[in-house]
């Protein structure tokens, strides 16, 4: 198949070098209206087909996949063009810049039946899905909570704010590992810069079972930070990205509750166990995303993080969007 990989800005060259890695991809063309940028991917990429017209490289005939890594609020636009015209799309995080517009590309691909995949990359990564394991196999119990922490200086953004361009990747992965939609909603931020774009913000999901996520995301911290606490009845999870051995932390601790025969108060008494650091596959978390999805094109397979796992961020995020201005008040999903 060949592919055409629009947008080559601060990911695209990581894209065009793992589909051009790729087996069953026989080429590549680059994409983007800046003629710098395309001289620069000729220059990286020897050979490398490109092109400042993606309209026109996306009806060709002998392309069969579009991958789109533009900014959000051109996603919509470039895929339902490229699913019209009967192309397999991969489109970078966040799906599109609406629910409605996730939904309508759902439609499109499922009517043409055309495969769909959003590179919500994290999911692909050793660490996560060793972490979908240990929840899978029932050793951390019932889930009490997942609290995440992804803060930096900068990246700013032009287009979104930091909620839509930090929380993606923990939404992605409280969405893998938890496998249920949350209830309810809320969300406050503010703006430091003068943009109207939120830098710091804080986001709460709500579940049944009194499950609760809780989300940090920021552009003004003076480290990076990429963590994540998953607790549970039985054992708990850290998750350090940061870390380039020990990502994974299991830890036997928690509580146990007792009421004696006679008392009705509730005893809570600590429970204090090992700590297990699991070995986890160190393929690239790309790599192997678009090792998927060319598998799922050659097999008819549903992907992992189709249409739908797009679509379950995207309605986080738009939600997020009408808490913040309404002061963090909590908003309803059906």
């Amino acid at each position: 198949m060949k592919v055409a990989v629009i947008g080559t800005g601060y990911w695209g060259p990581n894209l065009i070098r793992n589909f051009l890695a790729a087996d069953h991809v026989e080429g590549v063309v680059a994409c983007d209206r800046d003629a710098e940028r395309l001289a620069k991917m000729g220059k990286m990429f020897h050979g490398i087909e490109t092109s400042e017209n993606y309209e026109e490289v996306i009806v060709r005939p002998d392309i069969d996949v579009v991958v789109i890594a533009t900014p959000v609020s051109t996603h919509h636009e470039i895929a339902k063009a490229a699913l019209l015209a009967g192309k397999h799309c991969f489109i970078e995080k966040p799906m599109t810049a609406s629910v409605a517009e996730a939904e309508e590309l759902i439609e499109i691909a499922d009517r043409k039946k055309l495969k769909l995949f959003v590179d919500h990359t994290f999911i692909y990564t050793g660490a996560v899905r060793k972490m979908k394991e240990v929840i899978t196999s029932g050793r951390l119990g019932e889930i009490y909570y997942f609290d995440s922490v992804r803060v930096n200086l900068g990246l700013f953004q032009h287009d979104v704010n930091v909620i839509w361009d930090l929380a993606p990747h923990d939404l992605s992965i409280c969405d893998y590992l938890l496998a249920q939609p949350p209830i309810a909603v809320s969300a406050i931020g503010s703006c430091h810069v003068g943009n109207n774009l939120e830098d710091i913000a804080y986001l709460t999901l709500e579940f049944e079972n009194n499950l609760i996520a809780h989300f940090h995301v920021n552009w003004l911290a003076p480290m990076k930070i990429r963590k994540t606490l998953i607790g549970g009845t039985k054992s708990m999870i850290v998750y350090d990205d940061n870390e380039t051995s020990e990502k994974i932390k299991i830890y036997d601790k928690g509580i146990d509750l007792t009421t004696r025969e006679g008392v009705y108060d509730t005893l809570v008494q600590y429970r204090t166990g090992d700590m297990l650091s699991p070995k986890l596959d160190q393929t690239e978390a790309l790599a192997a995303g678009t090792r998927h999805f060319i598998d799922c094109v050659m097999n008819g397979e549903t992907p992992l993080t189709d249409g739908h796992a797009g679509l379950n961020v995207v309605r986080i995020l738009e939600a997020s969007g009408v808490s913040i201005k309404n002061r963090g008040r909590a908003v309803e999903l059906s």
